[in-house]
Order: structure tokens, then C-alpha cells, then sequence
């Protein structure tokens, strides 16, 4: 368990302008370079001058509310269950293994790929909401084409070709999670939050957050600071897939969501980019020092994140 205390102050975490990146030269690699730094401090940074359009995130949050406004027998009918993505309501999820379930609730959906295939889901979408599916899906796709531009100036800040990575997205599950946490409820368990303390699991998270706040990090001193809300941006954090790819260099860093400053539900929109679920995970050459022993066994990345699912969900069953 990690107990919550407040944080000391905002993040200062760097706005990492990605325009002048998608054409090859220096300042490509000037960015990688500085991609690379904020992955060897806390591994999260902002990312603007992304070329989403700003309509498709006002409408994913249009979406999202009306969604969670729907009553709570109509989400119920979309319950996650083995094999499926879908709707969970508050306490489904603990992030924090030692702590109550986290207070939010949630839906996702990935693309489903072959049943029988490995890391396959099912989505089960409301029939009740015209418009929902299309609105969710046209910005997940623009989303996953950031996520693919942001690995590859990874790969180059990691002495790596541009596109060394590419092939491992293919056929990738990568799920989008639309959020909403309510007010901190004045009955709420010892160290229950909107969600508890844990680093994510796959390769790099891509989050849209609203006005309000709430996203907290661990810094390397250990220290809690509070990632504010930046207009256009989004934040990017690496997950432990990262981490194990290069032996520890880049960071996983700790994070949790506590909204309890605004009296209002908070909404956050995260784009889970992950690596195909077979992907097969070592060190990379540009990690390990000559003699040097890997810290981390070789896994697929369909292993590590089926592991990391089941352990936040005491009822979890099969693959995550």
C-alpha cells in the first residue's frame, strides 16, 4: 500500500513540441534527444504540436459523458466479462494491490482481431447511443498515429533505426479507456482513491485530460507532484514494457489520480499503445553494457500485461 499524501507542487514537466519531427533531419533528432532525457528522468512529459484536431478530443469528451450519464442498468449491460472489453463500475479495478478498489468507472474497446487469436477481445458497444462508436473510433485511430510517431523518435533517442519497432504494433489490441472519477467521497475507504498508485504496463500511455486535474507523479526523489491540465497537449507516459526493453534506463514512474479539489467528475480519454501481444521482450544492445547482466528476463508482451491485468482485478480470469 502507498499511503496518499498531498503533493508538494506542480510537475514541471517538459512540452515537447513533435512538429518539426515528422520531417526527417536535425530537428528530428533533437527532439528524439529530447524525448530520451525526459524518458531517463521521470518518464512522462507533454507532447504539442501532435496535428490532432482539436474537434475529434471535444467530441471523444462529448461522447464520454454521454456515456457515463446513461443510467446505471443500461452500463451494467455492457460488463466487462472473460474475453471482452467493456464497461467497469466503481471498485473493479484496484491499481494499488494493498488498497480498496479505485473510485472511477470506465469503458474500453480494442480492435478485436480474430477470436482465438492471442490478446483477442471482443467489444460490446450500447445500442442506445447514436453516434458513440464512430465519435470513440475516429479519435482512437488519429491517437494511434501519434503513438507510432512518438515510438519511433523513442527508437532514435535509444540509438535505434527510426522504424525499429514498427512491425511489433502490428496487430496490436491497443485499448482506449474513456474515464470519469466522481468527487473523493467523504465515505471513502482508508487510502481509497480515484486511482491507486501503479506504473502502466505495456509500452506508452497517451492521455487527454480535462480542466480539472487530478494526475499525480512520483518524481525520482520521491516526491508527489501534480500534472496539471496544459490546453492542446497530451500527456505521454512510458509503461514497464519500456522499461524492460531498455534495461532499466527509461522509467516507469509511479502515478495515481486523486480528484478531490474540484467538486465536479473528472474525465480523462487514455489510449493504452501497445506492441502486438506475442511481441517478444529483451534488453536492447544499445542497454546492456559489455558484461553486464539484463535486469529483466526475456517475456512477451502479451505475458507481462496478462500478469499486471489479472493482479489490479481480484476476480480477473484469462488474458488481459
Amino acid at each position: 500500500m502507498i499511503v496518499y499524501s498531498e503533493p508538494k507542487s506542480a510537475s514541471g514537466l517538459p512540452v515537447i513540441d513533435l512538429a518539426p519531427s515528422f520531417e526527417d533531419g536535425p530537428d528530428r533528432d533533437r527532439i528524439a534527444a529530447e524525448i530520451g532525457a525526459a524518458c531517463r528522468d521521470t518518464g512522462f512529459f507533454y507532447i504539442a504540436g501532435h496535428g490532432i484536431d482539436p474537434g475529434l478530443v471535444t467530441r471523444a469528451f462529448a461522447e464520454s459523458n454521454r456515456y457515463f450519464d446513461l443510467p446505471a442498468a443500461e452500463k451494467l449491460k455492457q460488463s466487462k466479462r472473460d474475453g471482452s472489453n467493456g464497461y467497469e463500475p466503481w471498485g473493479a479495478q484496484r491499481l494499488d494491490n494493498q488498497s480498496p478498489g479505485d473510485i472511477k468507472e470506465s469503458f474500453n474497446f480494442s480492435e478485436e482481431g480474430i477470436p482465438g487469436t492471442p490478446g483477442a477481445k471482443f467489444n460490446l458497444w450500447p445500442d442506445n447511443l447514436p453516434g458513440f462508436r464512430e465519435g470513440l473510433e475516429e479519435y482512437c485511430e488519429a491517437l494511434r498515429a501519434v503513438g507510432l510517431h512518438v515510438s519511433r523518435l523513442i527508437a532514435l533517442s535509444l540509438g535505434m533505426n527510426f522504424d525499429h519497432f514498427d512491425e511489433m504494433f502490428c496487430g496490436q489490441k491497443s485499448p482506449l479507456r474513456i474515464l470519469r472519477y466522481p468527487p473523493q467521497p467523504d465515505d471513502a475507504e482508508f487510502n481509497q482513491i480515484g486511482a491507486g498508485a501503479h506504473t502502466d504496463w505495456g509500452w506508452i500511455t497517451l492521455l487527454a485530460q480535462d480542466s480539472l486535474g487530478g494526475l499525480e507523479v512520483e518524481t525520482a526523489s520521491g516526491d508527489w507532484v501534480r500534472v496539471e491540465p496544459k490546453p492542446g497537449t497530451f500527456v505521454v507516459n512510458l509503461g514497464d514494457l519500456v522499461r524492460r526493453w531498455t534495461n532499466g534506463r527509461y522509467h516507469s514512474s509511479l502515478h495515481r489520480v486523486m480528484n478531490n479539489r474540484s467538486g465536479r467528475n473528472r474525465h480523462s480519454i487514455v489510449l493504452f499503445y501497445n506492441m502486438a501481444h506475442e511481441t517478444h521482450v529483451e534488453a536492447l544492445p544499445t542497454c546492456v553494457t559489455p558484461g553486464e547482466t539484463p535486469l529483466f528476463p526475456p517475456c512477451t508482451a502479451g505475458e507481462h500485461t496478462a500478469q499486471r491485468y489479472r493482479e489490479s482485478r481480484p476476480q480477473a480470469e484469462g488474458n488481459g
